[in-house]
């Protein structure tokens, strides 16, 4: 019989009856009603909104699900180029970051001594009212601290700080100064590069922990995961050079371990190996590269000759020497048409930090892989007239200039942009201590309460990014012109008064008559011209018959992109390889200990940025699935040699400072290293970033050494040794994995069966 509604309907009632006829306990007929529905049950309209990650490393593409004006979901836009649809973790923080209990909801002023905490809410007309006050008495000595910008909101923010006879300093605390340089002395570019991992066979990387926080992780690990795609003619090989085990590391085919600033000598020993083999490609200007010289070019760079230089522990060797394995690495990454070398993180990190990513990124010219797919590829400059393709390269060493130019009374007024400078700095560099000065007027604008808006005069709120507008030109691109664009998805909540920062900074401008080049109402104003000018270009992924046509489409796809117009390779190869052995020196190390400090980000914390939001405090490391916690990653032979175990409070001391974490015994950490992430240690901020117990959250920058890399003053953060010492204290540690304690089985008459040894100390 077919099932018809009448059939169920008559069955169900049949059903019932039976039911009645059975006697069934009048209790099993009740049906309850509840007043108020499930809170998870969804109901409404839903839309979705294509906009800009705002807390990652690099701005994703992504798109937002909105009900009833609530953002619920947030996830990869499959049209952006740099993720194609994908999304890290870090991206679903923007939703608690917007509806945070904590986050600041009116201008606050100061209101008592400074750093006194004392705040009051004022109105926006009486705090813009009194920064203009201040910014019209102190003319012409203006500074601004803020993080890496692109986009119309880095335009507003120079030509604002411009106006008023100051600079701008992009801050990050592992700055990518070092990096910058070595991307522009070996391929003559300012921008960034694309690399192009899907379409390699060979992937060679040094220090960066691209699959996991460097640079654009996202973009790379959609490449990885084509590059290791069965869909290719044969599997990627990728051999890591790292002196930490990272999530890259822990992808690899191969993890060399190495001390840190040895890794530029082993990538000019692997080219050493490609020219004495000749394994190089037939239109491999080799001439050019040595000057003539030839093999003589890297004399003393033989593999029999470095191999004892490198630190790798023996156990990680097999049967090989460290030459033979070298010559296995070259003669792999030679063989495996097109190969790629990449750079940056640790190997970028020490004294000698240029020399080694100028060697490493040396080889992709030995393997012709330069300006090709499968390889380095260029991205080219935007299509806007005044828009960059990359943010400012600055370091500590202008943090430092700067403090000096406070104390002497050369800076009066400081803006700080969505910036956290007192934590993300070392003590050594001084900054707080100006800012607690009273002749310093500082102006914060941010979401959050934080160690740098402490000493500030003035905090005004900013817009969470989903409320706001906005446009970036991401980098790295994805080998061509790109603009992604964010829109306001969602108003404020009704309690809550944020303002765009960059229509703060116009309105300040407009209102003091210092607004000559910038000619725009508003941030949406700009990206309205913006996008003028992009219909005008009549090319690209937006089409429209109209002007505003063509805006809407712009928004509704996040962006504009033209696969056509790519980057050009300005490679000047003549002498390089001199150029770049001329910088060969020995890193300097200070400290106090027989250990490499190895400092690394957080893979939801970041630098500490995101250290307000509870969901990247509790996201999982995935190497040790530690949360919550500043864990001190240890080898596990050194372990036992100073008896310390898993959840031991340590003490880390490098010259006079020190600080506590909890001790995490791996055996895949080199025994000469020891590892601790950034991110936590917070000591302003909402419970969710300084709520510890004693012992188990440390800002490891704190115990940084005042160490700077030849060539860019780079801050070298990977120059420090350090000693441990066992406290005597032990926390138990927050992780995922061995939640619980083991225990010798075979106390009961059934366990005796199954009673089994204990594996060593290993008990988790």
């Amino acid at each position: 019989m077919k099932l018809t509604r009448r059939n169920f309907l008559a069955w169900a009632g049949l059903s019932a009856m039976g039911a009645v006829a059975c006697d069934v306990f009048e209790d099993e007929l009740k049906v309850q009603s509840p007043v108020a529905l499930p809170e998870d049950l969804v109901k409404g309209k839903e839309n979705w909104y294509a906009t800009l990650c705002r807390t990652c490393p690099n701005s994703e593409g992504v798109v937002v699900r909105v009900i009833e004006g609530r953002a619920k979901k947030i996830q990869g836009n499959p049209n952006y180029p740099t993720n194609l649809g994908a999304q890290s973790a870090r991206c679903d923080l923007g939703l608690q970051q917007l509806y945070h209990p904590d986050r600041l909801s009116n201008p606050l002023r100061l209101n008592g001594a400074k750093a006194s905490g004392r705040f009051d809410s004022i109105t926006w007309s009486r705090a813009l009212a009194e920064v203009s006050k201040e910014l019209e008495s102190r003319d012409g000595s203006v500074a601004m601290i803020s993080p890496p910008m692109r986009g119309h909101s880095a335009v507003i923010a120079d030509e604002f700080i411009k106006a008023f006879g100051g600079k701008r300093i992009e801050f990050e605390s592992l700055d990518l100064r070092t990096y910058r340089a070595a991307i522009k002395n070996v391929f003559g570019q300012d921008i960034q590069p694309h690399y192009d991992i899907g379409n390699a066979e060979y992937v060679l990387s040094f220090g960066a922990d691209f699959l996991s926080t460097w640079v654009s992780p996202t973009q790379w690990e959609v490449g990885y995961g084509e590059f290791r795609d069965s869909d290719h003619s044969h599997r990627g090989i990728m051999t890591h050079v790292d002196s930490r085990f990272s999530v890259t590391a822990s992808n690899a085919d191969r993890w060399i371990p190495i001390a840190p600033g040895q890794e530029g000598k082993l990538a000019l020993s692997i080219a050493y190996v490609i020219i004495e083999e000749g394994l190089y490609p037939s239109d491999v200007d080799i001439n050019g590269l040595t000057s003539g010289q030839g093999l003589n070019a890297l004399a003393g760079y033989s593999p029999e000759n470095i191999g004892s230089q490198l630190g790798t522990p023996d156990n990680v060797l097999g049967s090989h020497s460290v030459s033979e394995l070298i010559r296995t690495v070259a003669r792999e990454f030679a063989s495996h048409s097109p190969a790629i070398a990449i750079g940056g993180g640790t190997a970028g990190a020490s004294t000698n930090g240029l020399f080694n990513l100028e060697s490493i990124y040396l080889l992709n010219h030995l393997v012709g892989s330069v300006g090709k797919e499968g390889g380095v590829v260029f991205n080219p400059e935007p299509p806007i007239k005044g828009l960059k393709g990359y943010s400012n390269s600055h370091t500590l060493a202008d943090i430092e200039e700067l403090v000096n130019d406070i104390k002497a009374s050369k800076i009066k007024m400081l803006f700080v942009y969505n910036a956290n400078p007192v934590y993300g700095a070392p003590d050594w560099a001084g900054l707080e201590q100006v800012l607690n000065s009273n002749d310093l007027y500082m102006v914060n604008i941010g979401s959050f309460v934080n160690e740098t808006n402490h000493y500030a005069d003035m905090i005004l709120p900013d817009r969470n990014y989903i409320e706001d507008w906005g446009n970036d030109v991401p980098e790295p691109a994805a080998g061509y012109q790109t603009i992604g664009v964010q829109q306001p998805i969602v108003n404020p909540l009704s309690d809550m008064d944020p303002r765009s920062s960059s229509d703060v900074l116009l309105s300040l401008a407009q209102d003091l008559g210092k607004d000559g080049n910038m000619p725009w109402k508003s941030l949406e104003d700009a990206l309205k011209g913006m996008s003028d000018e992009l219909f005008n270009l009549n090319r690209g992924s937006v089409s429209g018959s109209t002007k505003q046509e063509f805006w809407t489409n712009l928004l509704r796809q996040g962006g504009w992109w033209d696969k056509s117009v790519v980057g050009r390779d300005q490679s000047n190869i003549n002498g390089l390889i001199s150029k770049i052995t001329d910088k060969d020196k020995e890193p300097n190390l200070s400290g106090n200990g027989d250990f490499y400090l190895v400092p690394f980000l957080h893979n939801s914390l970041l630098d500490g940025r995101n250290g307000d939001i509870p969901w990247a405090q509790g996201t999982p490391d995935p190497i040790t699935s530690v949360a919550w916690q500043t864990w001190i990653e240890i080898n596990d032979k050194v372990a036992v040699e100073r008896g310390i175990r898993e959840g031991d409070v340590i003490e880390v001391k490098s010259g006079a400072s020190s600080i506590t974490g909890i001790a995490f015994v791996s055996p895949a950490q080199p025994p000469s290293v020891i590892s601790i992430p950034l991110g936590q240690g917070r000591t302003k901020g909402s419970a969710y970033a300084t709520d510890r117990l004693d012992g188990e959250s440390a800002n490891v920058l704190n115990i940084i050494e005042n160490n700077k890399i030849d060539g860019t003053e780079g801050l070298a953060w990977a120059a420090t040794t350090v000693s441990i010492t066992n406290t005597g204290e032990s926390l138990r540690i927050a992780k995922f994995e061995g939640d619980y304690e083991s225990r010798e089985v075979g106390f009961t008459e059934g366990e005796e069966l199954i009673k089994t040894t204990s594996p060593g100390d290993h008990d988790h």
